[in-house]
C-alpha cells in the first residue's frame, strides 16, 4: 500500500521488472483508474496486488479483493497515509488480513502514530534504522535563501538559472501555487511540468514521463511528489513555499540526494519567516548555508563559465558542406566575431535572470551618531552636516497609468535594460500616459547608451531622456 497513485505505479513498474522472470502476476487498483479492469485482474489470481488504501477498500467491500490467503503487508510512506486521512481504510484492510500474515512499516519518520500503529499490527517486531537523522542529510546540501515578500517567484528563476540542473523539482503549498508558478516560469522559457492532486490521472501521468524523458526540466508540485517518486537526474530541490513541519522537509529534500548521488535542497525564507525556518532546521538537525539568492551579476558570471564549458563539449564530426559554409563565413567575418555570434545566440536562449531587493534582514546597518553631550549655557550644539544629494537625470518611459505601470516590475525592467543597479534609481512618478523616472548622474550616460539598444522582450517600452529639466 501506497499513499499516492504515482508512487503505486511506479513501484508496480519496479516489481514487474523485477520478477519478470517468475511469471509473477503483478497488478495494481488505484484512484482514476478503471475499477472493472482491477477487477478482472483480482478475479483472475494474481500474486501481488500495489495499490491505494481507498481502492483497495473499494474491492475489498464489493468482493474482488479477498484476504484469505494473504502472507503479507507492505505499508511504504505508513506516515504520510496516516497524514492524508487514510488511518480508518488501513485499519479496515488490517483488520480484514490474516493474523498470521506478516507485516512491514516503511517510512523516512517514525512519529507517535507510526510507532501505535506498529505496536497494535505487528507482532514480535523490530525497528530497523539504515541511518541517524542526522546521517540521512549527508548526500543533500542544505540552503536557505533569504527574499523580500513577494519575491518568491523572481527567486526561483534566478535559482533554476544559477543551478542549472538536468532536474528540477519545485514545492508549492497548493495547488492554486504549482498552477500559477509553473505558467510563470513557462512564459520566461523554462521546460516545465506541473503536478497536482487537481490533475487527472493521465495529466499526472504525462507530467512524470516529460520529466523521465527530458522534454521538462523543471516540475512544480504540492507534496503529492514529496513521496517516494524516484526522478532520473534530480540535482536539485527548491521548497518554493517552506514545508509545514520537519517530516515533509525530509520527505520534499529527499526526492535528491538519491542512491549516491549528491543533491541540493534549497528553502526560500521570506524575511518575517526567518525565525520558523531556523526552527524548522534545528528540529530536523539540518545546518544550511544562509544567503541571498543569486544576483543578476552572479548568473552573467556562471553563464560565462557554463557556456565555455557547453561550446568546448561540443562534439561531432562536420561533413564537407559544414566545412564549406565555415570557409565562407571565416572570410567575410574575424574568427573572434564568429564565435561571439555563437555565445550570444546560446545566451538569447536561456531565460533572463532578475533582479531582486535586498530583504531587510540582510541590508548593512547605518551607522549609529554618538549621542552628543548635554549644552552648556552660553554654548551652541554643532548640527552634523548633511551628505549633498547626489545629482539625478530624468528619463520618461513611455507607459503610465493607462498602461498599469507599476514601480514593482518597472524597477527591474529599467535595471535590465539600462544595466544599473536599484541603488542608481531615485525618484518614480506615474503619470496617465508616462512615467518620469530619476537616474543617478553618474550613471545617466550608461543607461541612456543601454535603452537606446532595441529589447525583443520590451519591444513597445521605450526610454528617453527628458530634454526639460523641470521635475515632473
Amino acid at each position: 500500500m501506497t499513499p499516492t497513485r504515482e508512487l503505486a505505479l511506479q513501484v508496480h513498474r519496479e516489481l514487474a521488472w523485477l520478477y519478470a522472470d517468475t511469471g509473477a502476476r503483478i497488478t495494481t487498483c488505484v484512484g482514476g483508474m478503471d475499477p472493472r479492469r482491477e477487477s478482472h485482474a483480482l478475479a483472475h489470481g494474481v500474486h501481488i496486488v500495489v495499490g491505494t488504501p481507498g481502492r483497495l477498500c473499494d474491492h475489498l467491500e464489493r468482493g474482488s479483493l479477498v484476504l484469505a490467503q494473504l502472507e503479507a503487508v507492505v505499508l511504504d510512506e505508513a506516515d504520510e497515509m496516516l497524514d492524508m486521512g487514510f488511518r480508518e481504510d488501513l485499519e479496515r484492510l488490517l483488520q480484514a488480513a490474516p493474523a498470521t500474515r506478516r507485516t512491514l512499516l516503511f517510512s523516512a519518520t517514525i512519529p507517535a502514530d507510526i510507532a501505535a500503529m506498529a505496536k497494535r499490527y505487528q507482532r514480535n517486531a523490530k525497528r530497523i534504522a539504515t541511518t541517524s537523522e542526522r546521517e540521512r542529510h549527508q548526500d543533500i546540501a542544505y540552503a536557505a535563501v533569504v527574499i523580500t515578500p513577494r519575491e518568491r517567484d523572481l527567486a526561483v528563476v534566478n535559482l533554476l538559472r544559477y543551478h542549472d540542473a538536468p532536474g528540477a523539482l519545485v514545492f508549492c503549498a497548493t495547488r492554486d501555487g504549482v498552477t500559477r508558478l509553473a505558467a510563470n516560469l513557462s512564459e520566461r522559457g523554462f521546460s516545465v511540468a506541473a503536478l497536482s492532486g487537481e490533475l487527472s490521472q493521465r495529466e499526472r501521468n504525462l507530467a512524470l514521463q516529460a520529466l523521465r524523458d527530458g522534454r521538462a526540466r523543471v516540475c512544480v508540485a504540492t507534496d503529492v511528489a514529496a513521496r517516494g517518486l524516484d526522478l532520473p537526474d534530480l540535482g536539485i530541490v527548491i521548497h518554493a513555499d517552506l514545508p509545514q513541519n520537519k517530516e515533509v522537509l525530509v520527505h520534499r529534500s529527499g526526492r535528491t540526494g538519491r542512491a549516491g548521488r549528491k543533491g541540493v535542497a534549497i528553502l526560500i525564507v521570506p524575511d518575517p519567516a526567518r525565525r520558523f525556518a531556523e526552527r524548522l532546521f534545528h528540529a530536523a538537525h539540518i545546518d544550511p548555508n544562509w544567503s541571498m539568492a543569486p544576483s543578476v551579476d552572479d548568473i552573467r558570471v556562471r553563464d560565462q563559465a557554463q557556456l565555455a564549458v557547453e561550446i568546448r563539449a561540443m562534439t561531432g564530426e562536420p561533413t564537407d558542406e559544414d566545412r564549406e559554409v565555415a570557409r565562407a563565413l571565416i572570410a567575410e567575418h574575424n574568427p573572434e566575431t564568429l564565435v561571439a555570434a555563437l555565445v550570444h545566440h546560446r545566451r538569447q536562449l536561456l531565460p533572463a535572470p532578475e533582479e531582486l531587493t535586498i530583504p531587510p534582514s540582510l541590508r548593512p546597518r547605518a551607522p549609529q551618531a554618538r549621542p552628543q553631550p548635554p549644552s552648556r549655557p552660553g554654548r551652541t550644539t554643532p548640527v552634523p552636516r548633511q551628505p549633498k544629494p547626489q545629482g539625478m537625470v530624468w528619463f520618461s518611459v513611455n507607459v503610465g497609468r493607462s498602461k498599469n505601470a507599476d514601480p514593482k516590475w518597472l524597477v527591474p525592467l529599467l535595471c535590465r535594460r539600462g544595466k544599473i543597479g536599484k541603488q542608481d534609481i531615485g525618484k518614480i512618478h506615474i503619470l496617465a500616459r508616462e512615467t518620469r523616472v530619476e537616474i543617478a548622474a553618474a550613471a545617466s550616460t550608461r543607461f541612456a547608451e543601454a535603452v537606446r539598444v532595441p529589447d525583443a522582450k520590451d519591444r513597445n517600452i521605450h526610454i528617453e531622456p527628458v530634454d526639460d529639466a523641470i521635475s515632473p
